[in-house]
């Protein structure tokens, strides 16, 4: 078993969760990463990167909606690889339709993704955490969490429910020892699709009005590093000139 502490990112896609999974990497934590199987080659990319860049890493192709594959997750991670400090549920599920154009499948497929498998995450964190009386759980929240926009009803739906199992979360589980929070990202993060659709991209991007998974990572990072006098729950991040 792994002598370091080990962090566990749930949906550790090219921009946000690589950009946390490297600075908990940095900090020195054992991270465990995990997508959906099919993207399992760009997931050990990640991994080798962090491991290139003298951190410890595992890719873990795994369907964060399946129930027993992930409570086999966190089962393998505890008995193998070392105790989970912290948990982060970085699953976006960002897809925009119409009201009229909002199939039950689409609503129920983004449900799953963005609401379900968080309260699975937060369920088997809990579980191994509570006993050690210590731990952090971060939920990655967007602008949906808060306000429901055009077109957005079903991603809208999903996000305030993952808002509310960490509401639930934090207060049972901070007596317990556990900090739970809940981060919302706001704004356009420079990634490739932003990039190729966000009006007037690179004129942001100079202008520092973009975010950074480098600096969304930080803000993760920091968040974990709170002392028990003052937790947060709850975290807007956004680029300086971001409206809202």
């Amino acid at each position: 078993m792994s002598a370091k502490k080990t962090c566990l990112v749930i949906g550790a896609g090219d921009a946000t969760g690589a950009g946390i999974a490297k600075r908990f990497a940095k900090g020195g934590y054992y991270v465990c990463l995990t997508r959906r199987p099919r993207h399992l080659d760009k997931l050990q990319a990640l991994a080798d990167e962090i491991i290139a860049d003298g951190g410890t890493a595992s890719a873990h192709g795994v369907d964060a909606r399946e129930e027993e594959a992930m409570v086999a997750l966190f089962d393998a991670i505890e008995r193998d690889i070392g105790p989970l400090e912290v948990v982060v549920f970085n699953i976006g599920a960002n897809v925009a339709f119409p009201i009229r154009d909002t199939t039950a499948r689409v609503f129920t497929k983004v449900w799953e993704m963005a609401c379900f498998a968080g309260f699975i995450a937060g369920r088997e964190a809990a579980r191994v955490m509570v006993p050690r009386g210590q731990g952090t759980i971060l939920f990655t929240g967007a602008t949906a969490s808060v306000r429901g926009g055009a077109g957005f009803a079903a991603f809208a739906a999903a996000k305030h429910g993952l808002r509310a199992v960490a509401q639930s979360c934090a207060r049972e589980l901070a007596p317990e020892g556990i900090h739970v929070a809940h981060l919302v990202i706001d704004g356009p993060i420079n990634t490739e699709w932003t990039s190729q659709n966000v009006p007037n991209f690179k004129a942001r991007l100079a202008d520092d009005n973009v975010l950074q998974p480098a600096s969304i990572g930080e803000t993760y990072w920091q968040v974990h590093q709170q002392t028990k006098d003052a937790w947060t729950f709850e975290l807007d991040a956004r680029p300086w000139k971001e409206q809202w």
